[in-house]
């Protein structure tokens, strides 16, 4: 709050005083400017609780009929009253109230990280979403576990992370939560403005992931030349193509398999475990599934890892190869850019290395990462750097010298050096 007084009294740019070391300052006052935002959202939740508790100790009188439960008339009541007041519809208004009432009884510690500003709103929303699909007795543990997660991650990496996070804390095993979701399975059309529609497709993960690699592969296969069209549009295209004519103009689409990674772990391969598998871009899948896309889809790559320590023990290839066998491990390793907060995909990434191979760099596990192209720019041109961890932590540096770090998807154990023994004298 002082910092945040100090620059309000004095806007304008000191003389004398570096650009570089402005920016960071000025990185300082709009997070903490993020922080009491936060803290005021903790706020308004316990205000809302409070109208919740009060509203339920004076609930109106009914009439005398004994048709309708007090109880749910003043809690449709207090929801009416509170969308009148935010100018919010009643459903909005109705999911705020419940996750004032999470956040103030249920999941007391992600509450005061919120009041401190540790969190943002929508991680603690992200958090409640995930701990309302657990029974109530498996949450608290399930908040301990990814709250500090929560602390140092984007919104998006955090869900991902919370998701993994969840399938473990979930009493119910994952293959039963997945038949019962699998027959929900549907296909939705959603009118929008303007003429257009959202075609909406509910389905297992791995038939999702498995049709968009598949319009992604096809939509790269027509850039370039002439071609005016931006990949997110021809990805709307090829898939408006392969549904209405089968294949795309260009007869890109015929024989096209999507290439999908999922890494199973050995015993639930070999049908000893019931642990879950990991389907790249996606996360947990149930082990029937991880079995099925391991045995028998070649468009997969066949990632096994050791039962204790998680490891890689092989990616399809007996022995390692460079520069194959890297790309296919540094793939499982990041999943996605590793810019902090970006999740492109590895397939629309590049391989880049950190310290440039012109001035040195290796191509090695801890010299490279992939990198999507608006942010190898970033780095290349705008003056981001970036310094590799052996466990393949990045930590990045900004013009204005704030740094960031950036965790691996998949932490796999680097390859030992091979020791090569001296040749024995004749």
């Amino acid at each position: 709050m002082e910092l945040i007084d100090e620059y309000m009294a004095s806007p304008g740019t000191e003389s004398g005083v570096a650009s570089g070391d402005r920016m960071a300052e000025l990185v300082d006052v709009v997070a903490a400017t993020d922080r009491m935002l936060a803290a005021v959202s903790a706020m308004r939740a316990d205000a809302i609780d409070q109208m919740r508790v009060w509203s339920e100790k004076n609930q109106p009188a009914v009439a005398a009929s004994g048709f309708v439960d007090p109880g749910k008339m003043a809690r449709r009541s207090l929801v009416a009253e509170l969308a009148c007041a935010l100018r919010i519809p009643e459903g909005s208004a109705q999911r705020l109230l419940a996750e004032s009432e999470t956040l103030v009884h249920d999941l007391a510690a992600t509450r005061t990280a919120l009041q401190r500003g540790e969190i943002s709103y929508r991680h603690a929303k992200t958090l409640i979403d995930h701990a309302w699909s657990l029974p109530e007795e498996a949450r608290a543990g399930f908040e301990s576990a990814v709250l500090p997660d929560a602390k140092r991650l984007t919104v998006a990496k955090f869900d991902g992370t919370a998701r993994k996070a969840r399938e473990k804390s979930h009493p119910d095993t994952i293959t039963a939560r997945h038949e019962k979701c699998a027959a929900d399975r549907h296909l939705q059309l959603l009118p929008a403005r303007d003429g257009m529609a959202w075609l909406n497709a509910y389905l297992s993960a791995a038939d999702a992931n498995a049709v968009f690699e598949r319009v992604s592969a096809a939509a790269q296969g027509l850039q370039g030349g002439d071609e005016a069209r931006s990949l997110t549009q021809l990805r709307a295209d090829v898939f408006t193509d392969l549904l209405v004519d089968g294949v795309t103009p260009r007869g890109l689409g015929r024989g096209i398999r999507a290439s999908v990674n999922v890494t199973v772990p050995v015993m639930t391969l070999l049908g000893h475990s019931e642990e879950p598998g990991h389907l790249e871009g996606y996360g947990p899948i149930d082990p029937d599934t991880a079995r099925r896309l391991a045995g028998h889809a070649r468009s997969f790559t066949r990632i096994l890892t050791h039962p204790e320590t998680g490891c890689v023990l092989s990616v399809g290839r007996s022995r390692y190869k460079v520069p194959k066998d890297l790309r296919r491990w540094l793939r499982i390793r990041d999943e996605t850019c590793r810019h902090p907060g970006c999740n492109r995909s590895v397939a629309r990434c590049d391989l880049d290395h950190a310290r440039e191979w012109q001035d040195g760099g290796r191509t090695r596990h801890d010299n490279l990462a992939h990198l999507c192209g608006p942010h190898h720019k970033l780095k290349t041109e705008a003056g981001w750097s970036v310094i590799h961890a052996r466990d393949g932590t990045l930590t990045w540096t900004s013009p204005g010298g704030k740094r960031y770090v950036t965790e691996p998807a998949t932490r796999i154990a680097a390859a030992p050096p091979t020791r090569i023994e001296p040749a024995p004298p004749f």
